[in-house]
């Protein structure tokens, strides 16, 4: 069974008596910029095993009735045709997205706000598209100083100038399909019009990393930094929070560095910042639910290094700089990270180079290391996953799970008839091979309901695997890196 350092429970209960308080501090009205992900959220749920990947969104629905959500997409990045990495969508098409799986969660989408609007084409198209679709949308405008010039930013001639979002809920969640979207202007936008009408509110902001109550080298802040490698976030002592109350909390660079012209800002508003440090805006309550703050450490170290594997492979494929490695290598020196915390790797390479071909191997969720290695109908992932569940399943290595009698008529197909030059089987195209065989074959049969079990495996590759292996074994649960090489030595790779 897979350890747990996290208790999710009390994080949902805590949290929403968390924002609960802090919108009573503000007489009824918070409004509430969410940073990171607010669904699916892997990488807390690695870092902090017992995580829900979907806790932010059940906490949400916990308060569902008060909840009104905002989302704020920046015009340039429509007219850029911004996609997000992990989805290969645009920006455009997220915010749609982010409206289904809201509505389907029972949460109550108000509007949509175009920030840094200029009457860009494509941000046009796309109001009009909002607007057939019933969806409320609202126009912010780019203000001449921002964040510098204070006195013009709160002034009608600058946060005046925005449209008024009319919301109904008592907490307005702001959040947008990625960085850069605009949600704290908007949220200050939202506060100086409030408050010329005569309405109390308040600002708050949830960013479940880095944790600040934890120590600034601890494993699991070392983790985020890892994970914005590329951002040249840096975790800090927040000085502000420790020059007001003597002690030490944890915050990133940028909000440090925004703190004094937010801090301004929100005077100007409400006549006085109700907060002293960056810390204080925050409603975060991650690190009090941490039950074993070991196994959150051994979970954040394996992080680490699958973050540097996955940087590495960019690396390798042109996605990514030198800076972000060195900057991984860095991280991995602090938290005392190298291959050998992880026996998959070791494990991976023996194995290829006993075979001479690609390899894997593969930790389960109750300890056990088990390997796979290329074949003529199976490629390393392929052979992998099978053994995994062969292992899973208590059934003998030596069985054929798939028949030649319906591996090969598959093999000739990819090369005779789709052209393909390699006849092995793709991970998608061996379990439905072992769907085939299962029809007639008991022990196929008790190899597919061990899919199930195999949430929370760890996986490594002495190469570079297909995108369709790697995608595949990610929507069973399993956290897969590679050795940043290619098979081949062939300069165009699928």
């Amino acid at each position: 069974m897979m350890e747990i350092g996290f208790d999710n429970q009390k994080y949902l209960t805590t949290q929403s008596e968390m924002i609960q308080n802090r919108i009573a501090k503000f007489g009824g009205k918070l409004y509430l910029e969410f940073g990171g992900k607010l669904f699916d959220d892997y990488h807390a749920s690695r870092v902090l095993p017992g995580f829900a990947p979907d806790s932010k969104m059940q906490m949400l629905q916990k308060l569902s009735d008060d909840v009104e959500i905002v989302i704020a997409i920046n015009a340039n990045d429509i007219e850029k045709h911004k996609v997000r990495g992990d989805l290969g969508i645009g920006y455009d098409d997220d915010v749609l997205r982010l409206i289904d799986t809201f509505r389907g969660l029972g949460l109550y989408v108000g509007s949509v706000v175009m920030t840094r609007y200029t009457g860009q084409a494509a941000a046009d198209a796309f109001l009009r598209r909002l607007n057939a679709l019933g969806i409320r949308c609202y126009r912010h405008y780019p203000i001449a100083g921002y964040p510098s010039d204070v006195a013009h930013i709160v002034s009608d001639e600058g946060l005046g100038k925005n449209d008024y979002i009319e919301t109904t809920r008592s907490l307005v969640v702001v959040t947008a399909p990625g960085p850069g979207s605009g949600k704290m202007a908007t949220c200050l936008s939202q506060l100086y019009h409030d408050h010329k009408r005569g309405i109390d509110a308040g600002y708050a902001k949830f960013e479940t990393f880095p944790i600040w109550n934890l120590p600034l080298k601890h494993p699991v802040n070392l983790a985020y930094e890892a994970a914005t490698a590329d951002l040249s976030d840096v975790n800090m002592i927040d000085p502000f929070h420790l020059e007001a109350y003597g002690d030490t909390a944890v915050n990133y660079n940028r909000d440090v560095e925004i703190f004094p012209v937010l801090s301004a800002m929100l005077t100007r508003i409400l006549g006085a910042s109700p907060y002293k440090s960056p810390t204080d805006m925050g409603v975060n309550m991650v690190g009090n639910c941490i039950i074993d703050d070991e196994v959150c450490c051994k979970a954040s170290r394996m992080e680490i290094l699958r973050r540097y594997y996955t940087a590495s492979v960019e690396h390798v494929q042109g996605k990514c700089d030198d800076e972000v490695i060195r900057k991984l290598e860095l991280v991995m020196n602090q938290a005392s990270v190298t291959p050998e915390i992880f026996p998959a790797v070791s494990s991976a390479l023996t194995r290829a180079e006993v075979t001479g071909a690609p390899a894997g191997a593969i930790v389960l969720p109750d300890g056990r290391l088990i390997t796979g290695k290329t074949s003529d109908n199976l490629g390393a992932a392929s052979a992998l996953l099978l053994n995994a569940l062969k292992a899973l399943g208590g059934i003998d290595n030596s069985f054929d799970l798939i028949s030649a009698q319906v591996l090969e008529p598959i093999c000739e197909l990819k090369t005779r008839y789709l052209t393909h030059k390699n006849p092995r089987l793709h991970t998608d195209e061996v379990l439905l091979a072992l769907t085939i065989s299962a029809l007639t074959n008991p022990l196929a049969q008790l190899a597919k309901e061990q899919l199930p079990r195999l949430k929370g495996s760890l996986a490594h590759f002495s190469v570079i695997i297909s995108s369709e292996d790697e995608n595949l074994l990610k929507r069973l649960g399993i956290t897969v890196s590679c050795e940043p090489r290619y098979e081949t030595e062939k300069l165009f790779h699928r």
